[in-house]
């Protein structure tokens, strides 16, 4: 791996560190910092637009109070692409009622003005050990 693409790498899995901490603060704006304005999160409820998503935790619908990646990420480059896909586990409240969850995530990120942005989370629910 080349200085550039190392360097890269290791960015790309701060980032993932940080968007978790972000998670947890349930701050809209410091969690949207990390994301496209086109980002969407794919889940077992379908797709989820970055205002949907915001607005949920600006109207305190969503909460967490964990959210961890479970070792370090899996970092591919393309370019100015990249796919970080880790294992997630996070505790989270929606409209009260407590959820746990044990997750893969995979997060395609773009290249843009020289930061790293998320445009597309997809979550799978990881089979218990």
């Amino acid at each position: 791996m080349s200085d550039d693409a190392s360097a890269d790498a290791t960015r790309l899995a701060d980032t993932a560190h940080d968007w978790a901490a972000a998670m947890v603060s349930d701050d809209p704006a410091r969690i949207a910092e990390f994301m496209a304005d086109e980002w969407v999160i794919v889940s077992e409820t379908g797709i989820t637009t970055r205002a949907q998503f915001l607005e949920f935790v600006e109207s305190g619908d969503l909460t967490h109070s964990a959210f961890q990646l479970a070792g370090e990420p899996r970092i591919r480059l393309h370019g100015d692409s990249a796919v970080v896909t880790a294992r997630v586990t996070n505790t989270a409240h929606y409209k009260g009622e407590r959820f746990d969850a044990d997750e893969w995530t995979t997060d395609v990120f773009v290249r843009r003005e020289g930061r790293w942005l998320c445009v597309l989370s997809h979550i799978t629910a990881a089979a218990p050990a």
